[in-house]
């Protein structure tokens, strides 16, 4: 044992003497928490949209009004013809326009209806749909009030509710999915890294002689990189509580207790990775390729898992993030137990031992 402790000592040393280790494990997590929560985010904010009014009466500057109060658009006023309107959004200037035609206001009170022309730039996709999809509501809001002292005969009013994230946060999104993509790289590819590097240098079969045993070697390599991920995992939580305002609404005792397991399996693949490959450039290209890519496209964190071809959907479970990503997103945001995230649990713990067994195996205690 004290040789172990011994050993580990001397990994937490050469681990903090290296700056560019340090930038990796901790400057990477923190970048890149802060880029997806504030930069990266598919929440409509501050939109330029123009409003033309060509009504000037009562109703339109009622709904003026209410576009001004929301937080999500930053409009101007004009009365612009169509073809300068075509111009404006030729210049890139707004995403959207909102075109109230004349007697606005009297075709509402005499004909019950009126027309409203939404205008979006559809160059990009989800953020017109989001902008016309606020703006419908906005004018959905400002007729229900209109007609709340009206008896209609029959009528369907659905009444929607976003349940665990009522403002559309993108931090609820992109914080489990960060936290899985951090964990997955720093985890497997710095415990690949250190691995070579002592095949690389030639102190792996000083090590191999040494009365210690091989086994504890490896686990010694990979133990304070455990112990670094678990702190990269505090500091994403903090950062989530503090500066995105996300709670964690289950139990952060079992938030923990997952991601060390997430970690551990994550050690478990960089060991596996670092005993068939034989130098610090390939070890790193498959860590990161082989890992960075599966965790984007196949995690659920950036696309929907549902929405694939079943052969890319099976794929998906072997991917351990995906597993992560479901039980983070399900105890921060949903506030759910270990009785609801058994089955993801089993399937992870399950991949740790496979991947510990195979490497165990592949490790090779004799020199060549």
């Amino acid at each position: 044992m004290k040789q172990f402790i011994a050993f580990v000592r001397k990994e937490f040393y050469h681990v903090l003497r290296d700056r560019r280790t340090l930038l990796i494990l901790f400057g990477m997590p923190i970048a890149q928490i802060l880029i997806f929560g504030f930069a990266l985010t598919n929440e409509v904010k501050d939109s330029e949209i123009l409003l033309v009014d060509y009504a000037k009466d009562n109703a339109s500057q009622q709904l003026i009004s209410k576009i001004g109060a929301s937080r999500y658009f930053k409009f101007s006023q004009a009365a612009l013809t169509h073809d300068e309107i075509l111009s404006t959004f030729q210049k890139g200037k707004i995403k959207a326009v909102v075109v109230f035609p004349v007697h606005f206001n009297q075709e509402l009170l005499h004909n019950n209806k009126a027309q409203i022309q939404i205008i979006a730039d559809a160059t990009d996709i989800n953020t017109a749909n989001m902008i016309t999809s606020y703006l419908s509501a906005i004018v959905l809001d400002y007729q229900t009030r209109l007609n709340e002292n009206l008896e209609i005969p029959y009528q369907i009013i659905p009444e929607t509710r976003m349940l665990y994230n009522p403002q559309l946060k993108g931090a609820h999104g992109f914080v489990p999915g960060v936290m899985a993509l951090v964990l997955m790289l720093v985890s497997v590819m710095m415990t690949a890294i250190s691995i070579v590097r002592e095949k690389e240098t030639g102190t792996m079969e000083i090590l191999l002689v040494s009365p210690f045993k091989p086994v504890l070697v490896i686990f010694a390599k990979a133990f304070p990189y455990l112990l670094l991920s678990l702190v990269n995992v505090s500091a994403i939580l903090f950062l989530s509580v503090f500066a995105l305002e996300l709670p964690v609404k289950g139990s952060i005792v079992l938030l923990f207790a997952e991601s060390t397991l997430f970690i551990i399996t994550c050690l478990a693949l960089g060991i596996f990775i670092s005993i068939k490959t034989d130098s610090q450039q390939i070890a790193m290209l498959i860590s990161l390729m082989g890992m960075l890519l599966p965790t984007m496209m196949f995690s659920g964190f950036l696309f929907p898992i549902e929405n694939m071809p079943l052969p890319l959907q099976f794929i998906s479970n072997i991917v351990p993030s995906k597993w992560f990503y479901i039980i983070v997103k399900s105890i921060m945001i949903k506030g759910l137990g270990l009785s609801a995230l058994w089955k993801e649990t089993l399937i992870l713990l399950g991949m740790t031992l496979f991947l510990l067994t195979i490497s165990l195996k592949s490790f090779k205690i004799r020199l060549q």
